[in-house]
């Protein structure tokens, strides 16, 4: 049955929920304060680059059951359901802000209509949900955790194809309703309290990082015993009970989340009294991960790196995305910058120097970066970086040399056509 919802906040979580619970055959308007990206929404330009969300978004405004609005007028806000979609960075001191949350739930006391439910899908300590009842104040409205599982580049996927759906609420009756919202979704649906659905979000992607930091520490052993990262995590990834994902060694993790929420979930448990010395490790890991990869350019180059030219191939967080936030490519290559190495950077996604960089050249294209240079460091997976032409970048380059920071090559055709590879944990 359709429902009219209402989404605040059109970023990447926004947008992406508006547009698929419209393809889900509910009536969705979508309220942001940004002025042009709601113009330039309404006349089906899709601000961030997410493989299909483009599409659902045009469908959605020509079926219209999706539809875009700068004001946030009374009559949307009394929808049966309005979801928070609204950003959370984090703060000095680690925790997460959430001065825009209780903004907005400031706002909506007085508009909401009765029996409506407020749906938080925004990344949020535990607590939260809490903190915006009684902020609203009204016994008629119930607040519901419902937070998202969405990777950048396959959002659309995880969205209308997830693993499970997690719902807390305080009362059953609230947390079928929302289940409702999913009805044509075969996911199975696991209905907590309030708490413990602010928990599983921080605690999912905690685990994925401390996998991750898990793997890249089994490459360096692999390094100095002589195994094969890629046959150990094989054997290891086809044990069902831990999973093959995330077993691929890289620069370390990024993004938009990951860091963000490692440093809150840290946080929220030092001001409850429990210090995560687990995940400060993991944390700590991931910052000596981007100086390994550092030292092993410097090692293949054999000299220090002030002066030397090296060609950067990828700088989003992964491949897949323009998201550069939090990059581990942008956090290795600003160690071999502080280094003195004069970088050129090529990412299919990327034209400007992104933030977080001092200097360096960002090129058009991969063979542009890697003319004249001494070392090719691969920092993102772009699967396109595979087939680019090798033979020739193995002339072109000042040295043939390459550092590949994600595995992705294949060893053997490389060093056949005569680079000197350097890998991750493989032989």
């Amino acid at each position: 049955m359709s429902k009219q919802i209402t989404i605040i906040g059109t970023g990447y979580v926004g947008l992406t929920t508006g547009a698929c619970m419209a393809h889900l055959g509910h009536q969705v308007v979508c309220i942001d304060t940004n002025v042009e990206k709601i113009a330039e929404l309404n006349s089906g330009i899709c601000p961030i680059y997410e493989k299909g969300l483009p599409e659902l978004i045009a469908m959605g405004l020509e079926t219209e059951s999706l539809s875009f609005s700068d004001t946030a007028d009374v009559n949307l806000l009394q929808n049966e359901f309005i979801f928070l979609c609204l950003p959370t960075p984090q703060a000095e001191d680690g925790s997460a802000e959430l001065a825009a949350i209780y903004e907005v739930a400031e706002n909506l006391k007085v508009s909401l209509s009765s029996e409506a439910i407020v749906v938080n899908k925004s990344t949020v300590p535990v607590g939260t949900c809490k903190a915006i009842s009684e902020i609203i104040g009204r016994e008629d409205i119930d607040i519901v955790s419902n937070p998202e599982f969405l990777r950048e580049g396959s959002a659309i996927e995880d969205f209308l194809k997830p693993d499970r759906i997690i719902i807390g609420a305080d009362t059953m009756e609230a947390s079928d309703r929302v289940a409702e919202l999913y009805s044509n979704l075969e996911s199975p649906i696991i209905q907590v309290d309030c708490a413990s659905a602010e928990t599983v979000k921080y605690a999912t992607n905690s685990f994925l990082a401390m996998k991750v930091s898990f793997v890249n520490a089994l490459a360096a052993v692999c390094e100095v015993v002589g195994a094969d990262i890629d046959s150990v995590a094989k054997g290891l990834g086809t044990d069902n009970r831990v999973g093959p994902k995330f077993l691929q060694p890289g620069p370390g993790w990024g993004g938009s989340c990951f860091p963000k929420d490692m440093q809150a979930l840290v946080r929220l448990a030092s001001d409850s009294g429990y210090k995560f010395e687990l995940l400060e490790a993991v944390i700590d890991a991931n910052a000596q991960q981007f100086k390994r990869i550092a030292s092993k350019v410097e090692k293949a180059v054999g000299k220090p790196l002030q002066g030397v030219h090296v060609a950067v191939l990828g700088l989003t967080f992964k491949a897949g995305t323009d998201d550069v936030r939090n990059s581990p490519a942008i956090a290795v290559s600003q160690l071999m910058s502080d280094l003195g190495a004069q970088l050129n950077y090529y990412d299919p996604l990327v034209e400007l120097l992104p933030l977080g960089l001092s200097d360096g050249i960002v090129h058009d294209s991969a063979e542009k970066a890697v003319t004249n240079t001494e070392v090719i460091v691969i920092l993102t997976e772009w699967p396109e970086f595979k087939d680019l032409d090798w033979k020739k970048f193995q002339r072109i380059a000042k040295a043939p040399k390459i550092v590949d920071a994600r595995n992705l090559l294949n060893p053997r055709t490389l060093r056949d056509i005569g680079f000197e590879y350097t890998s991750l944990g493989r032989k």
